[in-house]
């Protein structure tokens, strides 16, 4: 089987210009009207979605990979690299704190120029807390293939798929110093269709010996925020291909086994990236619902244990609220909790679920 990078003209991408203009067109315009929602809602509402959008970036990047990270440190973290307050911050380990760092570097630093030694920063950042469970990773380094051929494969432990095979590791440094030539050079492609390109060029190369996937989506991510003109990321792409993971994996063996043409990748990207804008209309939209309902309630008295329990309601509060939980985090009696909720309930910002089954009383908001 012949791969895409042993192709004789590789890495000379060709795809069909007739295709893809109407749809990039549609994409540069839902940008445009997203990107002008955001600017009209003001300051302290735009950080609370650019909060929201990069926890889920963070989070659904890791878990593409199989790796799944805990939603309130990730976000205790993102808060305190982007200056934000939120209620009850959690402490982050450092595994979380390193892929935000990278994260946080591709959009702020979005015109920062591309190099090796950049690169092998975000691949320390993400691995610097993985020697006992990982005591092989070398990070911050070109991989050696010491175990035979990098294939890429996904699905559990057992029943891996095989996508593909990348170059072997004597060619990754060359690989990659055309890369990096070509990410920080000029040329007519539309910022998106180099964002695309980017993504599918790096995961061929595969250079690193694992984090390939949350780097080459990175990479991707900062040539959208150069699309974008802007350090404020308000629609996550990794959270997008979370959700199409299998059409994802598909559309990139199909391209690893195909010519130079990488047309139905480029239009699989962009349906992709058209539905990613769409799906920030929910992120939008959690943010107003915030933002109204302390509006609606402006009047109420709360204690501090009620007011950030409210908030962490808010903001997606993993599983069911009960009393039981309410005392645990406010580090308050049972007594205490349920006259906290009771209280707020007096107040029509509680109410029972009234969906819930079994022994436990479960409470939601009350929209």
């Amino acid at each position: 089987m012949e791969y895409i990078y042993q192709h004789s003209d590789w890495p000379n991408f060709v795809w069909n210009k007739g295709k893809v203009i109407n749809l990039l067109g549609d994409v540069r315009n839902k940008q445009g009207r997203l990107l002008g929602r955001m600017e009209s809602i003001g300051f302290d509402l735009q950080s609370s979605a650019v909060l929201e959008t990069m926890t889920l970036e963070v989070v659904k990047s890791s878990e593409i990979e199989g790796e799944i990270l805990s939603l309130e440190m990730v976000r205790s973290s993102v808060a305190r690299h982007l200056g934000i307050e939120i209620a009850d911050p959690v402490e982050s380990g450092r595994n979380v704190e390193g892929i935000v760092d990278m994260m946080i570097d591709v959009t702020e630093n979005y015109k920062t120029t591309l190099t090796a030694e950049r690169l092998f920063a975000w691949h320390s950042s993400l691995f610097q807390a993985v020697s006992i469970r990982r005591p092989r990773i070398t990070a911050g380094a070109w991989r050696k293939d010491m175990k035979g051929p990098m294939q890429v494969v996904s699905g559990a432990i057992g029943k891996e798929i095989i996508h593909f095979q990348a170059p072997a590791a004597s060619m990754v440094e060359q690989e990659m110093e055309s890369f990096i030539k070509w990410f920080n050079g000029e040329d007519n492609n539309d910022q998106i269709i180099k964002s695309a390109i980017a993504h599918l060029w790096f995961l061929t190369v595969h250079p690193f010996e694992d984090g390939n996937g949350r780097i080459a989506r990175a990479l991707a991510g900062l040539l959208l925020a150069r699309s974008d003109k802007s350090n404020q990321r308000f629609y996550s792409m990794s959270a997008q291909i979370r959700t199409e993971r299998k059409e994802y994996y598909r559309i990139l063996e199909v391209t690893q086994k195909g010519g130079l043409d990488i047309t139905e990748w480029i239009l699989w990207y962009l349906n992709c990236l058209m539905n990613a804008m769409e799906s920030a209309e929910l992120v939008l939209k959690k943010v107003l619902h915030k933002a109204e309902f302390w509006r609606n309630n402006s009047d109420k008295t709360l204690n501090e244990r009620q007011r950030s329990m409210l908030n962490r309601l808010l903001e997606g509060f993993e599983g069911k609220l009960t009393t039981s939980k309410w005392a645990k985090i406010n580090k308050c009696s049972s007594d205490t909790a349920l006259r906290d909720i009771q209280d707020l309930i007096s107040k029509e910002m509680l109410k029972k679920d009234e969906m819930a089954g079994g022994r436990s009383t479960n409470y939601v908001l009350l929209k």
